[in-house]
């Protein structure tokens, strides 16, 4: 058994333990990682299913260093030998905040230097050792004198889903879009409206969501060149997630932007894929906006308007997505925005706000609920 560790974005830290639980695991929530124990079906499962997390990494140790003499002797003493093969490579980075050894240089070279002495101990190796085999990314992750040691199992970050072939000036990340949604609760059965597409991501994570496809589908991981994963079971996970996505599962998205260039991308994107034909997209103003009667989410990351001149624009908007809550009370309506002042001009509070980043934006996430159909 390893212990894993799925970090996730700031304030997403529930729904990615939450996604965790499901995937039949139990969890430990810290701020900006979830913690679990698992085998190693548990690696690769994380990293398939995973919709909201980062990364899956494994913990080698945790202790507390503030000398370089420590944290020497503590890296060495520490089973590194239960994930890295003898021809491993294993490049070190670190990170350090408010703590003793804050040179992230030295304490990179330090770890480096105790995982070379533990291994050729190990594996009796005289001299150099070769480097040559599977990539094993190691990170020392200093946090007020404690050390975090970890094993990077993913590779690419998991919002890297492998679908995107382009994108707008200022992507949102897939794996935010799909706590978007995930945060809705919504689940396909309802009509959903993503009225600021962009480049498709939301309404993409959206269907992916719906049809309970495995966002790492069609994506590789650094840990399926490993040693430690039995030969054929990335592959064998990949049949079972095949055999249990809903493929034929009918679902009602439509997305639009009034950018006819963004929406070309999108449906690009959504063509590469597989869901061309489930989504549809058009050109469209929100204003012109047509929403259907009865229960319906409408998901959306708005522009904020951050540039001079779109001010204005950008209050109508919003305005005009209070009139549609007011003619449809079925109507959900989540908004991501770093707009201060959203709900005065959509004209009444939120059922619910949850603070978030996009990138590097601290934006709010409105939720308001729509009356439940009977």
């Amino acid at each position: 058994m390893y212990q894993l560790l799925a970090t996730s974005p700031m304030g997403l830290e529930s729904i990615v333990a939450k996604e965790v639980q499901e995937l039949g695991y139990e969890t430990t929530v810290e701020n900006g990682r979830v913690l679990f124990e698992g085998d190693e079906k548990a690696i690769v499962k994380a990293n398939l299913w995973l919709r909201t997390a980062d990364r899956v990494k494994i913990v080698v140790g945790r202790f507390n260093a503030t000398t370089f003499d420590e944290l020497f002797e503590k890296t060495k003493s520490l089973p590194w030998e239960n994930v890295i093969g003898a021809q491993g490579m294993f490049p070190v980075q670190g990170k350090s905040v408010k703590s003793k050894l804050f040179s992230v240089s030295d304490c990179q070279a330090i770890v480096k230097k105790a995982i070379v002495e533990r291994l050729k101990h190990v594996y009796s190796i005289k001299g150099w050792i070769d480097e040559s085999g599977s990539k094993y990314q190691v990170e020392v992750s200093l946090l007020k004198d404690e050390a975090l040691l970890t094993i990077d199992t993913s590779g690419s970050g998991l919002h890297k889903r492998g679908y995107r072939l382009a994108q707008g000036e200022a992507p949102m990340k897939e794996t935010l879009a799909a706590a978007l949604v995930r945060l809705t609760n919504w689940s396909g059965e309802t009509p959903f409206i993503d009225p600021f597409c962009g480049s498709g991501t939301l309404a993409i994570e959206a269907a992916l969501i719906a049809q309970n496809i495995a966002p790492g589908f069609n994506r590789s991981f650094a840990s399926e060149e490993w040693d430690i994963i039995p030969e054929g079971l990335y592959d064998q996970l990949r049949q079972e997630a095949d055999e249990v996505a809903l493929y034929d599962k009918e679902i009602d998205i439509v997305a639009s932007d009034i950018d006819p260039r963004m929406v070309e991308i999108a449906k690009a994107n959504a063509v590469e894929v597989g869901l061309g034909d489930i989504i549809k997209f058009t050109v469209q103003d929100v204003h012109d906006l047509v929403v259907p009667e009865g229960p319906v989410s409408i998901i959306g990351n708005p522009p904020y308007g951050e540039r001079i001149g779109e001010r204005s624009e950008v209050e109508a908007m919003y305005k005009h997505l209070g009139e549609i809550l007011n003619k449809n009370n079925q109507v959900s309506l989540y908004m991501l925005t770093s707009y201060k002042e959203f709900e005065p001009l959509v004209g009444t509070k939120a059922t619910k706000k949850r603070k978030l980043f996009n990138g590097y934006i601290e934006c709010t996430y409105y939720q308001y609920w729509g009356k439940r159909s009977k």
